[in-house]
């Protein structure tokens, strides 16, 4: 649902649990994944995710030239090392086993981009999440499962309960974090349908 009429919406993620989370907050939009590089120099996790989540929307901005663009970016930090998305199952399993019963922090980073003038807005959250304590056979099952995901794991996924505890959004584990995109799409008149 938007203020605007008739304002294009493009997602830059072929993510979707991004499209889901839109569609749950009602916005009408199309996706376009971005094919922007995600390889930085930077070292600080809020300064990569806002970097990557501007170059996507930019990306994606300067092809079709008119709409307003939401690019997105998450990754997942424990004891100041980045935990990026696992090369395969035994790095999957590596990865959990790194996180198992421990806390670490989820970044996201979200740019909205009005393709017209190339106006760009950039913000992040963090998230603190503790993982629940799991069995070496837990892992071995789980690191099959989620193999693009940073981190190794999906925090919506019912099913799997890594999760214990999150302090802070919800929606940024998810990767897209709700109350930061609210107000950046409000900043080009358009608002989110979820209060």
């Amino acid at each position: 649902m938007t203020a605007r009429r008739n304002v294009r919406i493009i997602l830059a993620s072929a993510s979707p649990r991004r499209s889901k989370l839109l569609e749950e907050w009602g916005v009408r939009f199309s996706v376009m994944p971005s094919r922007a590089g995600e390889r930085t120099s930077l070292k600080k996790p809020s300064r990569i995710v806002e970097t990557l989540a501007r170059r996507k929307a930019l990306w994606v901005a300067k092809k079709v030239g008119k709409g307003i663009i939401i690019g997105a970016d998450t990754i997942v930090v424990l004891k100041g090392k980045i935990i990026g998305k696992p090369k395969d199952a035994k790095d999957a399993a590596r990865i959990l086993d790194a996180l198992n019963g421990s806390y670490h922090k989820v970044y996201s980073g979200v740019c909205v981009v009005d393709a017209s003038n190339m106006r760009a807005v950039t913000a992040h959250e963090v998230s603190r999440v503790k993982m629940r304590r799991l069995s070496a056979d837990e892992i071995s099952r789980f690191s099959r499962k989620h193999l693009d995901k940073a981190g190794a794991y999906a925090v919506q996924e019912k099913d799997d309960a890594f999760v214990e505890r999150i302090e802070g959004d919800y929606f940024n584990v998810v990767g897209l974090p709700f109350k930061k995109l609210k107000l950046l799409l409000r900043e080009f008149g358009v608002r989110l349908g979820r209060a």
